[in-house]
């Protein structure tokens, strides 16, 4: 691999994994509500969800998935809904107790399995594999430089979200009114963590309707 498709490689690495997103926003919402320890097993999904996405891809499944409408739009309705259900989850969620009372948590296997559900991560992995590796000599090994790269990066974007939450979650759990606090900002970043989950929803519909199979 040259140096200016290494370049490239992590310009795009680096564009998509820290813009905000569906899962930089759970890494975010998750820490806030509950701690730097309860978004881990997320964060540590995410990568691991990626690493399967990407390999499945580089076999030639991921054309497949998009090919064919019924699974390309099961999968489309299903990360909708997920995160449609996720954000109403969250919007519930007013006091730092609620959220762990609420079930607002996602386990790593879940986290692994949100992975899938989300059409652009499938589009994304489809236009790496056809970008740096396939149709190139020694494919695989294209395969297994790039992987590590989209690896670090999908962990360390939602890590630095999640530590972001943690930070806030404190704060959030203010004002304090007769010494107890009364989580007025947590409501309204919940409310707006929702929010960006359904409108992140909203575009994936839009964009995923309107994608052409491969």
């Amino acid at each position: 691999m040259s140096a200016s498709e290494f370049l490239a490689l992590i310009t795009l690495a680096t564009v998509t994994s820290f813009t905000p997103g569906p899962n930089t926003t759970l890494s975010t919402a998750l820490a806030a509500n509950g701690g730097l320890r309860r978004a881990l097993p997320f964060v540590c999904a995410v990568p691991v969800g990626w690493t399967l996405l990407l390999a499945l891809c580089a076999a030639g499944l991921g054309a497949v998935v998009l090919a064919v409408p019924a699974l390309r739009l099961g999968i489309l309705w299903g990360g909708v809904g997920y995160l449609l259900w996720l954000a109403w989850r969250l919007a519930r969620a007013s006091t730092l107790t609620q959220a762990r009372t609420e079930g607002l948590r996602i386990s790593f296997v879940r986290g692994v399995g949100l992975q899938f559900l989300n059409i652009k991560a499938w589009m994304l992995a489809l236009s790496i594999v056809a970008g740096w590796i396939a149709g190139h000599p020694q494919a695989w090994g294209r395969f297994w430089l790039v992987l590590p790269v989209m690896v670090v990066y999908a962990f360390s974007s939602n890590l630095t979200y999640a530590l972001v939450g943690s930070v806030l979650r404190g704060w959030l759990a203010g004002p304090i009114v007769d010494g107890r606090p009364i989580g007025r900002r947590l409501r309204v970043f919940n409310r707006l963590m929702a929010g960006a989950l359904a409108l992140t929803g909203m575009w994936m519909l839009a964009s995923g309707i309107r994608a052409p199979a491969v």
